[in-house]
């Protein structure tokens, strides 16, 4: 397919008002669903559920469109299209699958009353006196480390 200079010039100049064009729909998205042009949206969630989905959609397609336009992936041979965009997706997934997980554990964590029983248990097993007394030993002994460096 060979294009002349002016027809080149053409289709980048589609290309770009293409992506601005969608970049000014993601722009609008955000900001209706963030509720900044109509107050009260951001309380709607399902609706805030749609709006990230537009989103990711939309980048989706520009980063499709990028690749195959800008970077001649359209005039490429199926199997070197695929060695470039395959690995893409599944860095993608893995990311996804990182935060899925790393979500779930840390929800499993926040749940869980380990930590606050190993502190009720400490506290439980020294009276007051005790722990006044080993917080006054801790603040000799460092005395005594300071005046032993000089």
């Amino acid at each position: 397919m060979g294009l002349s200079y002016e027809e080149g010039i053409k289709k980048v100049y589609q290309g770009l008002f293409l992506l601005g064009g969608v970049t000014l729909a993601e722009v609008i998205i955000s900001l209706l669903g963030k509720g900044h042009i109509i107050s009260g949206v951001d309380d709607i969630s399902w609706l805030v559920w749609i709006t990230g989905l537009a989103m990711i959609i939309l980048s989706f397609y520009k980063a499709y469109f990028i690749i195959y336009e800008f970077m001649h992936m359209r005039y490429e041979v199926k199997g070197l299209a695929m060695t470039v965009l395959l690995p893409t997706l599944l860095l993608v997934w893995g990311i996804i699958a990182f935060l899925w997980e790393g979500s779930s554990w840390g929800n499993r964590r926040a749940d869980s009353d380990l930590g606050k029983v190993e502190k009720v248990q400490a506290a439980a097993t020294h009276s007051d006196d005790d722990m006044k007394r080993m917080d006054e030993g801790k603040d000799e002994s460092h005395e005594g480390d300071h005046s032993a460096d000089h």
